[in-house]
This record gives C-alpha cells, structure tokens and sequence, in this order.
C-alpha cells in the first residue's frame, strides 16, 4: 500500500497509542502465570503483539479478546510442545520472547518468521539458552531463524553481550523466573537500549516477580510465581509512538496535545526534552498524561540514542527541518531492527533533498542546508521509517508518497488516520 502525504498544517489533541513494549510482555507475563481469567487492558492490537498471543496460545494458554483488551489463561511454568512451527512474522520481541519460553519446553519448537526477522541476529541468545541448559539452534547454523529450542532450560549463569539486543536480557529473565535456578546473566558489553531492560524489571514487579540489576549483568531468582495485580493490568501510552506526534506538532503545528502519556520506565519518553532542547515549546502535566507542543523554529542539537534507539527515525526527520546540524551519535545498534534504519533515513532523507554524512554508528544531518521536496520514497517495509518519511511529507514541497505504508500496522495501526484527525492532508490509507 502507498500513502500519499501533502505539505500540511496540523494541530488539535489525540490520544497515545498503547505500548508495543509493555503489552508484548504483559501478554507473555500472564502466560507464564498458572492461572485463568488474567485481564491486560489497553493493550496494543497490532501485527506485532497478535504474534505473541500466537506464541502464548500454541505453548498452551489461551487469549480471548474483551470489550476492554485480553483475557488470558496462562501456560504455567510448563508449558506445552506447540503442534506447529511457531510464525513470528516480523516481530523480533516475540521471537526473542517466545524462544525463551520455548526453552522451559519438554520437548522441541520450531520457530521462524518473515524474510526481515530471519535476517536478524539471534546467536547470542542461543548460546545463553545452551549455556542455561537448554537446546537452541539456527537451522542454517549462522545464528539467524529458523530456529529450533528444546528444553528443559534448568538455568544458572550465562554471559551475553549487551549491545546487540536488550531483548535477550529481557527473555531471559521472564523465562529465567520459572526455572529452577533461575539465572545470573553478566553482561561481556555496555547494556545498548537499557531502559527496555527497566521496562521488564518494571512490569515483573507488577507481576510479582523480582529481578534486580548487579555490579556485572541482572539476576532473577528461580521458582518465582507470576502474580497479576487483582485489577489486572493497564498498558500505558507508547512514547516510541508519541514521539511521531509530537514531532508533527512541533515541525508543522499548530498545537498538538498528546492524552495517555503517564510517566513510566519508557526511555523513549526523552523526546520530550529533546523537542524543548531544539526549541519546541513543550510542556508534560505528568499527572494527567497530557504533552502539549507547539509549532516552532528548531535548531540543531547532538543526541546520544544509545538508549532510545527507536526515537532515531523520528529524530532524524527533526534534524532535516531543523536549522543547523544535527548529530545522531551512538546509532550502530539501530542497524539491526526490521531494516538497517541508519541507511533507510540516509538514503530517504536525501532523496527528499536533506543533506546528510553516514558514518557506522553517526547520522549527520545538515538542516540548514536542506530543503525538502515531495518525492517517493520506500519504507523498507519498516513501520518506523513509513512513521518518519509520513512526518517529512508534512513540511516536504508538494507530495511525498510512502511505499510500503500497511507496515504501520506493526505498532501503530492507526497512524494514518492520527494524523489525518489533526488535519494532515492524507491520501490512500
């Protein structure tokens, strides 16, 4: 699918999606609680989180959607050999996740996905698995899916790099609670992404389990029970999908009002001092969970995304409107998502007419020498590069077409249709 955005003027309140983050592991939490009837409300339903439900079923819980999100009957701390390969189209959280969980298997699992998650590195987290007790392959032996898990995983210790993924820590760690021994993971790198590792640490506590960070790595002890909060459990708003919204107020507003923002462990929520460092006017009523921005003339900054790696796109696009330079700095890990995102936004940018200097883990955009015209660009079948090339249509001369725009549907399905509620001119969703 293509959509076609036009130079627009956008302004009005919206409300924030729900987290991708937080329900993929709220879903996988409650399957690893030995109960019936666990709710998840406000939970994101996209291409992504469906995945893990997928996962959570065929490992042998059930998922039953609700007027207001899921209810989820859990596998336990046993859970069951699926009756089929495990298909975790383009969500890397799910196969990471779900590889994990796979591992407490008494027996054997297959799992795989799209032509994207299979090129993406897992061997790091198969060598844990190994190392914990577990079986973990790569079918084409080069650390990338199809991958084949056996279990029993008993835990203890294992070393894993920490600038490939956070999401290895993250699997580990669910799994880790319902080993025997739980597990002790040092960390041979500099964590990259840490505040999704303070995502899991966040919602474990809310589930009842404890995992706590080390001089070396984390530790979570073995035969813990998830408990879900007696209410259930509330998904707050996406800030890695906020970012886009706010980053369309400030570029083209306006004023745009964000609902559903409450503070949480969400290392994406930096966007918001970014925008005020580039001289947005922004304002955050932590309380109520509303961000206000205003349109403004932004001037170049330097951002470390060592930890907020999927604000990059986002932040990419603001430097290309904003005067001056931009530097993007500590980005290499941001080339291994769905698409390498550090060349994607290059190469996009500057067809767009942005000027810009790649190096391996550096994205300089020279905004004060760009002027951006409409062209059409490819989404490299990325929902964060369709999001970002949407934002660059809206101050873009003439009109900007996106290939690949259904991709939205990953973690965001109605970003189309945010915008257009605020008044962007868009066609062909």
């Amino acid at each position: 699918m293509e959509a076609t955005v036009s130079s627009s003027a956008v302004g009005g309140r919206v409300p924030a999606p729900p987290s991708k983050s937080y329900t993929h592991r709220a879903i996988l939490a409650a399957g690893y609680a030995d109960r019936e009837g666990i709710q998840i409300r406000n939970p994101l339903d996209s291409a992504d989180t469906r995945a893990t439900t997928r996962v959570v079923e065929a490992l042998g819980g059930s998922v039953e959607q609700t007027n207001t999100g899921l209810r989820i009957k859990g596998f336990g701390p046993r859970p069951t050999v699926p009756e089929t390969v495990l298909d975790c189209a383009n969500s890397g959280t799910t196969m990471r996740l779900g590889t994990a969980a796979a591992a407490l298997v008494d027996g054997t699992t297959v799992l795989t996905g799209d032509g994207s998650l299979r090129s993406r590195p897992q061997g790091p987290l198969l060598r844990a698995l190994e190392t914990l007790g577990a079986r973990a392959e790569s079918t084409r032996e080069n650390g990338r899916a199809p991958l084949v898990v056996g279990g029993r995983m008993t835990g203890g210790s294992a070393a894993i790099p920490g600038d490939v993924s956070s999401q290895f820590v993250t699997a580990l760690l669910m799994a880790g609670a319902v080993t025997d021994a739980g597990v002790d993971l040092t960390l041979q790198t500099e964590l990259k992404s840490a505040p999704y590792v303070a995502i899991t640490r966040e919602l474990l506590e809310d589930f009842s389990v404890r995992a706590r960070q080390t001089g070396r790595g984390y530790l979570v002890d073995g035969r813990q029970e998830y408990v879900p909060p007696e209410d259930g459990y509330a998904v707050p708003g996406d800030f890695s999908s906020i970012s886009y919204l706010l980053a369309a107020g400030a570029i083209a507003g306006g004023t745009v009002t964000v609902a559903g923002a409450r503070p949480s462990a969400q290392g994406d929520d930096a966007i918001v001092d970014v925008l005020g460092e580039m001289g947005a006017p922004v304002e955050w009523d932590r309380e109520t969970g509303e961000i206000t921005v205003d349109g403004a003339s932004l001037s170049g900054t330097t951002v470390d995304v060592e930890d907020t790696p999927d604000l990059f796109p986002t932040l990419a696009v603001l430097g290309a409107v904003a005067d001056g330079t931009t530097a993007l700095v500590n980005c290499e890990h941001v080339r291994y998502k769905e698409t390498d995102r550090v060349s994607a936004m290059a190469e996009s940018l500057d067809r767009l007419g942005a000027v810009v200097e790649e190096t391996e883990a550096t994205l300089t955009i020279h905004g004060g020498e760009s002027t951006l015209e409409g062209t059409t660009v490819d989404g490299r079948s990325d929902h964060r590069i369709v999001m970002a090339l949407a934002l660059a249509g809206l101050i873009a001369e003439g009109e900007t077409t996106i290939v690949g725009a259904e991709h939205v549907e990953v973690s965001f399905p109605g970003y189309f249709e945010a915008l257009a509620e605020l008044g962007a001119d868009v066609r062909g969703i």
